[in-house]
């Protein structure tokens, strides 16, 4: 007799038969990082017992000696595993790890998010169906949890755990839109206090203006330059980029 198997990704007392190659393997993940192709989840119709071996129609249980092959079932994507408040979302087209009612689908995003985000999230069409823009990933149907930035898109955790980690001294921001990544209200007030005690060398000219584009509100701007930033004129944002310099007035004028 067989214990529940437990590969890296599930836990499960039966095999799948893969519909592509008729090959069994405990998972479609472990079948994919074996094989040279990948395994449709929808289209499996067959497992095999881990206790009796026999094999037999997708179900809960083995239809021969009755183990239950996962305490959760999903027979759309014929997902066995351990009870962890799983649910099938239909319009995401695959299950989630619940408990469902602490999210809710939106349907302009296209994706399961908190409840808490319901009326404060930046809906980005389509969002989790692309890349993760770091690790180049699937998103939508990855088992790592994504990172809502606060432009809306998207960032395995890890992904973004290990941004953060490596700009260090450089604001983090959405490698996608370049938005600040985190809330930076503590930094930006961290460079006033250093511009206010440390003016531009008269040499450089202290009322040198340039013009910028801010990547937090888009607003175009005309401002004062300063070595350690330049700062948004309608959000006091300093994750901005200098786009030209501003005419000079003629002194005589």
């Amino acid at each position: 007799m067989h214990s529940a198997t437990v590969c890296e990704h599930y836990t499960r007392r039966c095999l799948l038969k893969a519909p592509c190659c008729g090959k069994l393997y405990v998972c479609r993940l472990c079948h994919d990082a074996e094989e040279n192709h990948q395994m449709d989840r929808f289209q499996v119709k067959e497992v095999e017992c881990m206790d009796c071996h026999t094999l037999q129609p997708a179900k809960q249980s083995c239809q021969q000696c009755h183990v239950q092959f996962g305490e959760y079932y999903c027979d759309t994507c014929h997902l066995f595993d351990e009870d962890k408040k799983q649910y099938h979302c239909q319009p995401c087209g695959i299950c989630r790890i619940g408990p469902s009612d602490r999210f809710f689908h939106c349907e302009k995003c296209n994706l399961c998010l908190p409840s808490d985000k319901h009326e404060n999230h930046k809906c980005v069409e389509n969002v989790s169906r692309q890349s993760c823009p770091v690790c180049l990933e699937d998103l939508h149907t990855s088992r790592i949890e994504a990172r809502i930035l606060p432009c809306g898109h998207l960032l395995h955790t890890t992904c973004f755990d290990d941004m953060v980690k490596t700009t260090t001294h450089v604001q983090p921001r959405c490698p996608l839109c370049k938005h600040s990544a985190i809330n930076m209200e503590g930094i930006w007030k961290f460079l006033d206090n250093a511009i206010a005690r440390i003016p531009m060398p008269a040499l450089e000219r202290q009322d040198t203006t340039v013009k910028i584009i801010c990547n937090d509100c888009q607003a175009h701007c005309t401002v004062l330059f300063h070595v350690l930033g330049t700062k948004c004129g309608v959000c006091a944002s300093y994750n901005t980029d200098v786009i030209a310099a501003a005419p000079q007035q003629d002194p005589g004028e």
